[in-house]
């Protein structure tokens, strides 16, 4: 498998010299892989620290007895529950020990000021198992039996406008919000996570397509697919991927961006 990732700092943390808020982890394990991107909640104090601890925890549970390719689907999706609540638990536990190594004795520890988003992913084809808290995405790419292009599919939406509040992984009742589920898919050719900052760069609005509004984002096409053409071309080489999200395009968020994916080699 072909893995690769980048974070780029937003237009608006650079004018305000405001570092990268995003952290991503991946972790190769041969014939599966792990994905993780997190984003640090703004204005939060230390959110870069909690984002960073999202995709650790994250990455290091679920790369624990991932199921096998041939396991039955309420294996998987058992798995992948009880896996994402170990990984809200680890996050917890990770930032309350952060915080009362720097408070004093007397002082409440507030975890919302690591406060972070999260969307993690497990690869093994034909399966991939998602999780996520906040508004984080995940795009499935297949290969067409007819020929030898591809599609992407928005598998994983982020939060409908006007959601009434973003979920973070400090959120009261994290856990209880989690969503996770487990895709089979025997025609699964690359996984792609990011963070909210990129939907302006890589999600269309209906109309792009000609259908209405409640039809919801779809992905473009035209940067996944055209994403997983370069990386496989350059077997991976991050760099692509990080002028692409460092380029003109991006500019219409202040958001940072970030972007991880896997992606099979046979396409």
């Amino acid at each position: 498998m072909i893995v690769a990732g980048a974070a780029v700092q937003g237009t608006a943390h650079l004018a305000h010299a405001q570092g990268c808020q995003d952290a991503f982890k991946v972790v190769d394990l041969g014939a599966a892989a792990v994905l993780a991107v997190a984003d640090g909640a703004g204005g939060r104090q230390r959110s870069a620290l909690g984002a960073h601890i999202a995709v650790d925890a994250a990455c290091r549970i679920l790369a624990q007895d991932v199921p096998d390719a041939a396991d039955a689907p309420e294996a998987w999706t058992g798995w992948i529950a009880t896996a994402g609540a170990r990984v809200v638990e680890g996050y917890r536990r990770a930032v309350e020990g952060v915080l009362s190594a720097v408070a004093g004795p007397s002082e409440p520890v507030d975890a919302g000021a690591l406060a972070a988003t999260l969307a993690a992913a497990v690869v093994r084809p034909p399966w991939v198992a998602f999780l996520a808290v906040g508004d984080c995405f995940g795009t499935v790419l297949t290969h067409e039996p007819a020929g030898p292009d591809e599609r992407c599919h928005l598998v994983l939406p982020p939060p409908p406008p006007g959601a009434t509040e973003t979920v973070f992984l400090s959120s009261p009742g994290a856990g209880l919000r989690l969503r996770s589920f487990a895709l089979w898919e025997p025609r699964l050719s690359g996984v792609v996570l990011a963070t909210d900052g990129c939907a302006a760069l890589t999600l269309d609005h209906p109309s792009v397509h000609e259908l209405p509004p409640h039809a919801g984002p779809l992905p473009a096409e035209q940067f996944f697919c055209g994403l997983a053409a370069t990386l496989r071309a350059n077997g991976g080489d991050a760099a692509d991927l990080r002028a692409l999200l460092s380029g003109p395009g991006a500019a219409r968020t202040g958001d940072d961006l970030t972007v991880v994916c896997a992606l099979t080699e046979g396409s």
